[in-house]
């Protein structure tokens, strides 16, 4: 197997050397991962390959001087996992401080360290890192070579996404990725382009967990000491790629070959804690959070669409994976999200961003354009002033103007009326990249599907947001644009009528 380079491979053999002495001690932390508890805390969670009695984190304020404990009961895993999920959560901490960390039993030479969110109406300026449809790099992902079928390789010596986002973590806050963590479910259609070796369906579920676990290894120098939002994606539902065939054979695989704990979001519910709970939301499926000048919401484009409308991985939906839905009462998402955004105090968080995973204005037809996110989602977005909106699900990168139903704003990002579109699905993963429908729709100002990358959101004040797309083989931006928004505060949750820049 090729490996991406003299640093990559010598950070995956030292995560293998960490996996092999953790299997012989099952209870070593790995997979170590931050997400904001609220306005006031942080959840630390990690996995161990036994059950921790009592999950305990020491941490405070001074690095040799851990004083303060928090313990849960949470310790828990499910079907076919091949570990533990342990989640604490830390409470009543100073917004925008340094907090040194331990996880009892960890073989870190030194404490962990996180910094908390900014209190909201916190006006400094600040960066978040985003990504989308982001899996392994190494032995069974994205490499110098692809089997038969996929398609862009990486470059030898290439850095890639993750290095990226490693090369740059001084730089940003936090980093949200919003749906297809992994890509565990491409096992099988990596063994019919002879990229794995074969295995039996049955034994499928060990290779599905080996590359769910690469995965949060790779990812661990950054999820320990950046908080790592996440949010739902269709690669998450199931085990099977959303159906794979082998033609040579001509078999269709679906949903039926995946073992017990691989259906239904199982892994991504046990594996993360979102503040749903601080937020009113669900479980990792939606929720929202303030970090200074800004409030960020995420939610579900898979499940629990609402007003009637089957959602992809519904039963019945278009990708048939019988995942969800998880609410209990009508319409609970939008009526969740309307009632989030009226809440929305804009005088401290002036800036709304909301996160999915599904796409509705992309230069790509068929299912990739999920028209009935859109028809449960815009109008929303659009009654709460909601400033940018972000999502993947297509690999590749375009930047719309701000649009509603179709129509492009007038003053596109001097001060517009309608959100602006982001579809950023370019981070990279096994099957590389996909081909834009050229001409690119009307509504584009910048696409691209030749290069991997991530977004950066620089928040300047109240009024100016910065996107770049940066390359991750060479950190260079490809794409920059500003958006100037008045934010005049009218009503409450809503933002007043705006005027043109000055």
């Amino acid at each position: 197997m090729v490996f991406i380079g003299l640093q990559s491979l010598a950070t995956l053999v030292l995560l293998g050397v960490r996996s092999v002495a953790a299997a012989a001690n099952g209870s070593v932390p790995m997979q170590v991962r931050l997400a904001y508890a609220g306005s006031h805390g942080m959840t630390v969670s990690w996995n161990t390959y036994e059950h921790v009695q009592h999950p305990t984190v020491h941490y405070g304020s001074e690095v040799h001087n851990l004083c303060e404990t928090a313990k849960s009961d949470v310790s828990v895993t499910y079907q076919t996992s091949t570990t533990y999920n342990n989640h604490v959560e830390l409470s009543n901490l100073r917004p925008n401080t340094l907090y040194y960390y331990n996880i009892p039993g960890s073989n870190a030479t030194t404490p962990y360290n996180f910094t908390t969110a900014r209190k909201a109406g916190d006006h400094t300026p600040y960066v978040a890192a985003v990504v989308v449809d982001l899996g392994t790099m190494g032995r069974d992902g994205l490499t110098t070579f692809v089997g038969k079928g996929a398609a862009s390789p990486l470059a030898p010596g290439e850095i890639n996404t993750i290095q990226s986002l490693q090369q740059f973590q001084p730089t940003y806050d936090f980093l949200m990725h919003a749906g297809d963590i992994a890509y565990a479910d491409y096992w099988l259609k990596e063994e019919i382009q002879g990229f794995l070796p074969n295995t039996t369906l049955g034994d499928g579920a060990k290779v599905y967990e080996r590359i769910l676990n690469d995965f949060y290894d790779e990812m661990a120098p950054i999820t320990s000491n950046k908080p790592y939002m996440v949010g739902p994606g269709n690669h998450e539902a199931n085990c099977d790629n959303g159906g794979t065939k082998d033609k040579a054979h001509n078999i269709s695989y679906t949903v039926s070959i995946c073992m017990p704990g691989q259906t239904n979001f199982t892994g991504y519910r046990n594996h993360f804690r979102m503040p749903s709970r601080q937020s009113g939301g669900l479980e990792n499926f939606w929720y929202s959070y303030d970090h200074g000048m800004v409030h960020y919401v995420q939610i579900d484009t898979e499940t629990d669409l609402g007003h009637g409308i089957i959602a992809p991985d519904e039963p019945g939906g278009s990708e048939n994976e019988d995942s969800g839905p998880f609410a209990t009462l009508k319409d609970q998402q939008t009526n969740w999200l309307a009632a989030d955004l009226a809440s929305v105090d804009r005088a401290k968080t002036p800036w709304v961003i909301v996160a999915g995973h599904r796409p509705w204005y992309i230069s790509l037809s068929g299912s990739d354009q999920c028209l009935d996110c859109q028809d449960a989602f815009e109008p929303i977005l659009l009654k709460y002033g909601v400033d940018l909106v972000l999502s993947g699900h297509v690999h590749a990168y375009q930047r719309n103007a701000p649009i509603y139903n179709g129509t492009v704003d007038p003053n596109e990002l001097n001060n517009p009326t309608f959100p602006w579109y982001i579809t950023n699905g370019a981070a990279g993963h096994y099957d590389g990249l996909d081909t834009l429908d050229r001409p690119f729709a009307y509504y584009s100002r910048y696409a691209q599907d030749e290069a991997y990358g991530w977004s950066r959101l620089t928040f300047h004040n109240a009024t100016h947001l910065t996107q770049d797309f940066v390359a991750s083989k060479n950190g260079s931006v490809l794409d920059s644009a500003t958006l100037f928004k008045k934010h005049e505060v009218g009503h409450h949750g809503k933002p007043g009528k705006g005027g043109a820049q000055s």
